[in-house]
C-alpha cells in the first residue's frame, strides 16, 4: 500500500480508526481487526485516551504485541477523561501522556494529538510540554486535531518563536458530505506543510453502501444505534444513491469511491476509517487503491454541487 508522509513517520494511506475498540467490540475483536488491517498492509492505528474510557489503547497495545516495530500508533489528549483531568495544560500533558504509554503498553508514542483547542491554555504552553515529550524520546511527532486555519496559523507562529516541535498533522471531519475543511483549513495545510487526517470519512457509514434509502438501518450500525442523526437524512440518503450510480458505473463501490475522492485531495496524509470486523478491515485497506482522473472528480463536484444547490 501506499505510504505518505506524517513529519519523519511514513503511514498508510489506509488507517483504522480505533474508536470501536472498548466500545463496539471488546479485545478480541480488536485484535481480529487489528491483524486483518496488518495483513492488509496498513501501518498506521489511530487511538484517543477517552475512546471506551481508555480500553481503546489496551486493546490496542494488547493486539499489537509482537507487532510494535512494524506500526506506528497515534493517541489523543484533552477531552474530558474525568474531572479535572482534561486539556492542555503542560502538567496534564506529561500526566495523560504517561497514562496513554501504559494502556497501550509501548515506550513512544509515534503521533500525540490534542484532541481539540484549549481556549483556557496559551498554545505556546501546549507545544512547549509536547516539545519535552518529543526531546524525551516519548513522542515521534505531535499533532492537533479539531482546529481552524486559524489555530493553525496561531500554533505555527509558537513554534517558529521556540525552534521546538511543530504540528505535523492536523485530523479534522471531511468527507464526501462534509466538506468544510477545502474552504480554508486544506489551503493552510498545503501553506505550512502540515499533514491533514480525515476522521468520519465514511460519514458515520454512510458512505460504506449498506444504507439505502426507504429501507430500514441495518442492526447493531451506527444509524440505529442513534449515532449522527443528523448524517441520516433524506437529503444524504438521496445524494448517497447518487454517488452510487456514479461508483458503480466504473465498477466500484460506494465504500472505494468515499476514500479514493479523498486521497485524491491535497495534503490528506492517510484516511482514518474505523472498523468493527476484519472484513471491514480489508475492505478499507483495499479502498483506497483506485485513483480518480481529473474527469471523475469534476463529474463528483458536478453531483455535489447540484445537491447543495438543489
Amino acid at each position: 500500500m501506499e505510504k505518505r508522509k506524517i513529519g519523519s513517520l511514513e503511514v498508510s494511506l489506509a488507517g483504522v480508526g480505533c474508536n470501536n475498540f472498548g466500545w463496539r467490540i471488546d479485545a478480541e475483536g480488536t485484535a481480529a481487526v487489528v491483524n486483518a488491517a496488518i495483513e492488509s498492509g496498513i501501518n498506521f492505528f489511530d487511538t484517543a485516551d477517552i475512546y471506551g474510557g481508555g480500553q481503546s489503547e489496551e486493546f490496542l497495545g494488547r493486539a499489537l504485541r509482537g507487532h510494535r516495530d512494524k506500526v506506528l500508533i497515534a493517541t489523543k489528549f484533552g477531552m474530558k477523561m474525568a474531572e479535572g483531568k482534561q486539556g492542555g495544560k503542560p502538567a496534564y500533558i506529561r500526566e495523560a501522556a504517561e497514562n496513554s504509554l501504559r494502556r497501550l503498553g509501548t515506550d513512544h508514542i509515534d503521533l500525540y494529538q490534542i484532541h481539540q483547542p484549549d481556549p483556557a491554555t496559551p498554545i505556546a504552553d501546549t507545544l512547549g510540554a509536547l516539545n519535552e515529550l518529543v526531546k524525551a524520546g516519548k513522542v515521534r511527532e505531535i499533532g492537533c486535531s479539531n482546529f481552524s486555519a486559524e489555530q493553525l496559523c496561531e500554533a505555527a507562529q509558537a513554534t517558529f518563536k521556540t525552534a521546538g516541535a511543530h504540528f505535523a498533522s492536523v485530523q479534522n471531519n471531511y468527507s464526501l458530505l462534509h466538506r468544510e475543511p477545502e474552504a480554508e483549513v486544506l489551503p493552510k495545510c498545503q501553506r505550512l506543510g502540515i499533514a491533514f487526517l480525515p476522521y468520519f470519512p465514511l460519514a458515520n457509514g454512510l458512505l460504506t453502501g449498506k444504507y439505502r434509502q426507504g429501507q430500514p438501518f441495518p442492526k447493531s450500525s451506527r444509524a440505529e444505534d442513534g449515532f449522527g442523526p443528523k448524517v441520516f437524512t433524506d437529503e444524504n440518503l438521496a445524494l448517497v444513491e447518487q454517488l452510487r450510480g456514479f461508483a458503480e458505473s466504473r465498477s466500484h463501490t460506494l465504500l472505494e469511491l468515499s476514500m479514493a475522492w479523498l486521497v485524491a485531495k491535497p495534503a490528506i496524509a492517510s484516511v482514518i476509517a474505523g472498523a468493527k470486523t476484519p472484513e471491514q478491515a480489508k475492505a478499507n485497506a483495499t479502498s483506497v487503491a483506485w485513483r480518480l482522473t481529473e474527469a471523475d472528480l469534476a463529474a463528483i463536484d458536478g453531483i455535489l454541487n447540484a445537491q447543495a444547490h438543489g
